[in-house]
């Protein structure tokens, strides 16, 4: 699947905290706005025209002609010669997937996992049916690599690139993560034929007493370590330069669905958890085996963690049909999930009930949260837009009814209590 890039209306109003109508919505949390409203004023500003813009074109703030943006930069209105960073994020940030979907591939299993890669000139997607395929975005979606995986369980759960894009892992409901070299020239990589996927056994531990599969895998921004969630309630971590596991740790009370590292430290960890908790890992201090501190605000089982890599905020994605935003700065050092207390519901079999979504966890430490796509079957991802492009402006998700789903985080003011229609579907 593909979508063209479409052009949103010539004139473009911003609003400023302003409610309207629609059928998905994002909510700010209360306390929002007295105690953590930098996120979203920072994602303002790398996302939003300079002051030397509006002045060197004359322009109202919030209304703004493409036309004179593009004409005021010919001529240097500003003096800078170009666009900055934040001009630069706004132009792109109004060009997002409308058109389509385009039909670029069929397999003959499902697709559990996709993800492009951080420059966004790869497109990665794993198959039920032991295929993984990288697709080559600026070449057309021509097959860059076509990986023939080994030794699954069922599927493939979880892939990740390397930063440097020469090697992939891949994961299923096993102990076992397989690394390809995907740098090299070959399109076709057959396990252990064409190409060697060496297979890292995180079950070498200590502390393992039977097999588990792995729900979700991480690389390190430097590509030395991997970390990885599993259906044990534990979380391992992989050096790759020393080839052994190094550390691990038993988490939650329930699947690890998702993991992911904060920053480019390396020293936090993220997790999300079937018990309904996001925790954060500080690395530097586990003597305790306790996590540094836990949020709590969905009622259901969290599928997928994004960090926005300032090591403070990430996004959630829940069975509770919910994304929320969180601010490290506001977790406690212990909380108890609410999964008891929650509704009983299974999101393999059936729908989630409507009078479900108006529930609100009693303690909720999230700052936004993100409704109108759905979660059900299989844990659906979330993510941040690049920070390149689009200053990390927009949450996009997959969703059970086959559409993706982009919200505009900005929209969460900190005036206002409700902002609808947050989002665009696709």
């Amino acid at each position: 699947m593909g979508y063209g890039m479409s052009r949103l209306e010539d004139e473009y109003y911003e609003p400023e905290g302003q409610d309207t109508d629609g059928s998905s919505s994002v909510q700010v949390n209360d306390d929002f706005s007295k105690l953590h409203n930098d996120i979203f004023h920072m994602t303002r500003m790398r996302s939003g025209l300079s002051e030397s813009i509006y002045k060197s074109i004359g322009t109202n703030r919030g209304i703004i002609s493409m036309a004179k943006l593009l004409s005021g930069r010919e001529v240097d209105c500003s003096g800078k010669g170009m666009f900055s960073s934040g001009d630069r994020a706004f132009v792109r940030g109004r060009y997002v997937p409308m058109n389509g979907p385009e039909f670029l591939d069929m397999m003959d299993s499902r697709a559990y996992v996709s993800q492009f890669s951080a420059d966004g000139t790869l497109f990665v997607a794993g198959f039920q049916g032991s295929r993984i395929r990288i697709y080559d975005v600026d070449r057309g979606w021509i097959v860059h690599k076509d990986i023939h995986a080994r030794s699954l369980r069922w599927t493939i759960s979880d892939v990740s690139l390397s930063p440097d894009q020469r090697y992939l892992v891949y994961s299923s409901l096993a102990p076992i993560i397989h690394i390809v070299n995907v740098g090299n020239a070959a399109r076709e990589s057959y396990a252990n034929v064409t190409d060697i996927h060496d297979g890292l056994d995180f079950s070498q531990h200590e502390d393992v007493q039977y097999a588990f599969g792995i729900f979700s895998v991480k690389f390190s921004s430097d590509g030395r370590e991997l970390v990885a969630g599993s259906n044990d309630e534990s979380i391992y971590v992989y050096d790759l330069h020393a080839n052994k596991l190094t550390l691990r740790l038993p988490a939650h009370t329930s699947d690890v669905n998702t993991v992911a590292f904060a920053d480019e430290s390396g020293h936090l960890i993220y997790s999300g958890s079937d018990d309904t908790l996001c925790k954060v890992w500080d690395r530097r201090c586990l003597s305790t085996g306790q996590a540094a501190g836990v949020l709590t605000g969905h009622l259901h089982g969290i599928t997928h963690i994004d960090s926005r890599g300032d090591g403070r905020s990430f996004i959630s994605n829940g069975k509770d049909q919910a994304i929320k935003l969180w601010d490290i700065r506001k977790m406690m050092s212990n909380a108890d999930s609410c999964a008891d207390g929650a509704p009983s519901w299974d999101y393999r079999y059936s729908r989630y009930p409507k009078h479900h979504k108006q529930l609100k966890h009693p303690h909720d430490q999230s700052l936004a949260t993100y409704r109108g796509h759905s979660v059900l079957r299989t844990l659906i991802r979330c993510y941040f837009s690049p920070a390149y492009s689009t200053g990390q402006k927009y949450i996009y998700t997959g969703s059970y009814d086959s559409n993706v789903y982009i919200y505009d985080v900005r929209i969460a003011s900190c005036e206002t209590e409700r902002a609808s229609n947050g989002n665009s579907r696709l």
